[in-house]
């Protein structure tokens, strides 16, 4: 789980300064982009991160090499990310419904300079190949390809999970906008800076990697099949402020799932670092309506500490 989803979470925790927080809301274009069986969806306004020294020290130690050479490619192709992209997405998804294994497409929006970067390409003799009327351009030594949908909407990944992006935005397959459950999902974060929804699956594999031992226990193996979606967004104002919901429609479960992560917080303040224990001293955990809710906050100050910490880690990636 970890490995795959830091292809999709390359900046998810980047530290932003207070002014420039925005929403990161997808736009319908984004949307048809991404298959219907996605298991995580993250985004982030790719803006909030700039000026801010934390979070460039931030993504510089999370992003993946394949990713680091994907943007050096654009940048060689004309496009400026500091200033040309505005929001990004990653989707992790099941190329189709009965598939175990996973893929993963990056989409980014903003104001592309389209016609500069296809008159590079041309000079570079970087010739397409079609998808139907869609023009995908490999990016040299990446392994990766990019289209451009429209002039604000650019899809990127491997080869075979932008084709099946592009397959969803042109109708030939269901996209995310018929995925009822993570649709519903999106609805109570998409106003965060930052902000990700996981389907079943998904939640069930977060909830192990956050409970750790925990997670072996009778308590989780029996509720953990009521898992249903789960989602969290991110506030950059006046500190970090982060709240994740796990939606299981049953009380029970999500008692229960609410004192498992309360005794897993508890083992974390015993063996954490000084900043993780006062980090996850302002953690709340609560259940309410089959709902099981994590609040915590921290100062800018005490930030890149707290995201050391596997119990932190595990909720966001």
């Amino acid at each position: 789980m970890v490995k795959s989803v830091l292809k999709i979470s390359i900046v998810s925790l980047l530290l932003a300064a207070a002014h420039l927080a925005q929403a990161a809301q997808l736009s319908t274009d984004s949307r048809t982009a991404i298959p219907h069986d996605v298991q995580q969806l993250v985004v982030i306004d790719y803006r909030a991160m700039q000026n801010s020294e934390a979070a460039m020290d931030l993504r510089a130690r999370v992003m993946p090499p394949e990713l680091k050479q994907f943007d050096e490619a654009l940048t060689k192709s004309g496009l400026n990310e500091n200033h040309d992209v505005e929001q990004l997405a990653f989707a992790m998804f099941r190329p189709s419904a009965t598939s175990e294994a996973l893929s993963t497409v990056g989409i980014a929006q903003g104001q592309f300079p389209e016609q500069d970067i296809l008159a590079n390409f041309r000079k570079n003799k970087v010739k397409p190949t079609l998808v139907r009327t869609n023009k995908v351009y490999p990016l040299a030594k990446t392994g990766m390809v990019l289209c451009f949908v429209d002039a604000s909407t650019m899809v990127f990944g491997d080869k075979s999970a932008v084709e099946k992006a592009l397959d969803a935005r042109d109708g030939v397959t269901p996209s995310l906008l018929t995925n009822n459950s993570m649709m519903d999902a999106m609805k109570t974060v998409d106003a965060a800076s930052l902000w990700s929804i996981l389907d079943d699956k998904g939640t069930k594999l977060m909830m192990k990697q956050v409970l750790g031992e925990a997670g072996a226990l009778t308590d989780f193996e029996t509720v953990q099949k009521r898992l249903q979606s789960s989602w969290y967004g991110m506030d950059f104002q006046h500190g970090v402020k982060f709240d994740l919901t796990i939606a299981t429609g049953d009380t029970f479960a999500a008692a229960t799932i609410s004192s498992l992560l309360t005794a897993a917080v508890v083992v974390r303040k015993m063996s954490g670092s000084e900043a993780e224990k006062q980090a996850l001293s302002e953690t709340a955990i609560a259940s309410d309506s089959g709902k099981m809710s994590i609040h915590f906050a921290a100062s800018d100050s005490d930030f890149s500490s707290l995201l050391r910490s596997p119990l932190f880690q595990g909720m966001v990636h």
